[in-house]
């Protein structure tokens, strides 16, 4: 039976796929909302050409509607991670039940009252969603319909019922127990969701303070090794955590849906972009100092510690992994090639990322959205005027720096056996290069005490995550040979391997090797 952790890591992965979709829409809002300000046409007249104007507003309108069902996005994210039976049935279910509950919440305000006019709905905690005014829970609505659906179809897919009821057995009872369960919550959630709102915004008077973004920004390099930096970042981009911002009337809860409105519907010509600091300081500016400054600072820093025989295999790995974090907003592969050698090392990066993060809110600096790569930077940060975008090369400069010196000194002090500094050449990930992944499935369930020895193949971004009976089967000099950049036991009888953002064919190949 899988720990309690194991589960919570589970979660937080279940969230990368709504997430992974919003972050190339977020790119097409963030592109084609500067795109129709008036500023940025005046800038470049050829934006107000008619035809390139009526293209631009309409991707931006087909973009907004993704962000307007985000609850439901993350229902369908949430019972595809968590489900393990059939995940066909849980997303189905999940559809149903995200749209029970909204109803159900709508129903219980219209007989308890408390349905408020449309007009101040939003200042009411109340919300439209699909056409349905019902109580604005965001995200954790489609988050809860989700893990619901996972669990029932888990417990009831193959439910056996009375010969009269056979047709509803199975997986058809799979939706209509979770609609009878989203009925319940929904009908009780009105009366507690005030309880928990009342307890998430106190918890943002410590996000909300000057030194905030030093918990959001450290705490979330804390957790990624955990895998529960998605799961931490939710907390305050989608609820009161973050806290709640009224705009024309309407109140918007959370950073992301706030930022959004501002950025893709206001414009910095609005008397609202003076909130944009106050918004981003939790966002991708954060992420930007990993991926623009201090990555490269850690790579040379580690370049330069290792071995004169190793630098040449070290310089093409931290090239790699840099272009891949500047570029695909991926941080893991470098990030893991320090991590379970050095915690301490670690943490103290995660501090300088939270300083980082503290330095550019105290400078005003407005550089927003979701990812962190070069190409956000120069849409949110160089399109967009009053981002303050000087200071934020200022202060990444200076933590590259500070970043690298510390680094290099800490290596070299302590003997970290970082990239290059070890007695043996790390095996070098030629089969992933020429995409031999045949090659490496097989590899990896050699060295894992072969296809008796696995009992569940997950993965995320970076890392194959598998289950096994028993740990102490596994040959690390087998592994070595399948090209990985990382191997850790986060727990007992739980490996995981990363090979970076092909992963996922790894883990395909693995899973059509396990089936001969």
């Amino acid at each position: 039976m899988k720990s309690y952790t194991d589960k919570i890591q589970k979660f937080g992965r279940s969230l990368l796929l709504p997430i992974g979709v919003m972050a190339p829409i977020g790119m097409i809002l963030g592109i084609t909302g500067a795109f129709v300000q008036s500023y940025m046409i005046a800038k470049f007249p050829v934006l107000g050409n008619p035809v390139i104007n009526v293209t631009l507003k309409s991707l931006r309108t087909i973009a907004g509607t993704v962000f307007d069902n985000i609850p439901l996005l993350f229902a369908m994210g949430v019972a595809y991670g968590l489900s393990k039976k059939d995940k066909g049935i849980a997303v189905f279910a999940s559809v149903l039940s995200y749209l029970v509950l909204i109803v159900s919440m709508s129903v219980c305000l219209q007989v308890s009252g408390n349905m408020a006019d449309s007009a101040v709905m939003s200042q009411m905690g109340q919300i439209k969603i699909l056409g349905i005014q019902t109580l604005n829970i965001n995200a954790m609505g489609g988050i809860l319909a989700g893990a619901i659906a996972a669990w029932a179809t888990d417990k009831f897919y193959n439910l056996e019922l009375p010969i009269a009821f056979a047709f509803f057995a199975g997986k058809k009872s799979v939706s209509i127990i979770c609609m009878g369960i989203m009925v319940v919550i929904g009908v009780a959630l009105p009366f507690i969701w005030q309880h928990f709102v009342t307890g998430l915004t106190g918890l943002s008077v410590v996000f909300l303070s000057k030194f905030g973004p030093f918990f959001t920004a450290g705490g979330e390099r804390l957790f990624i090794p955990f895998g529960l930096h998605h799961l931490w970042n939710a907390l305050f981009r989608f609820t009161e955590a973050g806290g709640s911002y009224v705009i024309d009337g309407t109140t918007f809860v959370g950073v992301v849906p706030t930022m959004g409105e501002i950025l893709f519907k206001q414009g910095p010509d609005s008397q609202y972009w003076s909130l944009m600091p106050k918004l981003t300081r939790f966002m991708a500016q954060q992420q930007m100092l990993c991926t623009m400054f201090a990555f490269p600072a850690i790579a040379l820093a580690m370049y330069k510690t290792a071995y004169k025989e190793n630098k040449k295999m070290v310089k093409g790995l931290m090239i790699t992994c840099v272009v891949t974090a500047l570029l695909g907003n991926v941080t893991e592969p470098l990030e893991f090639s320090f991590v379970f050698l050095s915690p301490i090392l670690y943490a103290i990066y995660a501090c300088i990322i939270g300083l980082g993060a503290v330095c550019l809110s105290l400078a005003n600096v407005a550089i927003g959205y979701i990812r962190g790569t070069i190409f956000d930077f120069i849409i949110f940060g160089l399109l967009y005027k009053g981002t303050n975008w000087l200071y934020f090369i200022i202060i990444g400069l200076c933590l590259s720096v500070v970043t690298y010196f510390i680094f290099k000194w800490f290596i070299l002090k302590f003997d970290i056996k970082t990239p290059g500094r070890e007695e043996v050449i790390l095996a070098t990930n030629e089969l992933i290069k020429e995409k031999k992944y045949g090659e490496i499935a097989k590899i990896v369930i050699e060295g894992l005490g072969g296809k008796e020895n696995i009992k569940n193949v997950d993965n995320c971004i970076t890392r194959l995550r598998i289950d096994l009976v028993n740990s102490k089967l596994v040959d690390q000099k087998i592994l070595e040979k399948s090209g990985y950049t990382g191997i850790f036991f986060p727990m007992a009888n739980h490996i995981h391997l990363v090979y970076g953002p092909l992963v996922e064919f790894v883990r395909n190949a693995v899973d059509d090797e396990l089936k001969k």
